[in-house]
Parts: structure tokens; sequence; C-alpha cells
């Protein structure tokens, strides 16, 4: 249990500190090879980053609360 809480904590630092992941679809080039042909990333739109699930998490938790507090 102890190690389970230590590795959400550790989760919740990382997206805390670099909100920011490279793409997994183009593992952060920014560009996939579809047909022979280099086109930029579907998910990351040639960005290289995505924002990570934990802080998506968090962001509308707290676009959520700050609705229900107004």
């Amino acid at each position: 249990m102890a190690a389970m809480l230590l590795l959400a904590g550790g989760y919740a630092v990382l997206c805390w500190a670099k909100p920011f992941a490279p793409c997994r679809k183009c593992r952060g080039l920014g560009q996939v090879e579809r047909f022979r042909k280099p086109r930029l990333c579907p998910r990351c739109h040639g960005k290289k980053l995505r924002l990570r699930v934990g802080r998506r998490l968090h962001n509308h938790w707290r676009r959520t609360h700050q609705a229900g507090i107004r």
C-alpha cells in the first residue's frame, strides 16, 4: 500500500513539475510516416509534446470545482 501511495505521489509531482510529455504516437518527433511519406503527427499536430493524463484530469477537476463555486 505504501508503494502505491509513493508511486501516486511521485506521478503527481511529475505532473506538477513537467505537465507535458513526449507524444506517444510519434515518440516526440512531431511527424509519423504513412505510406512511406512523413506527415504531421495527428495527435500532437507537430508540436512534439502532449499534456500528461494526470495533468489533464487535474485541470478538468479544477475547472469543475471553479464552476461549482461561482
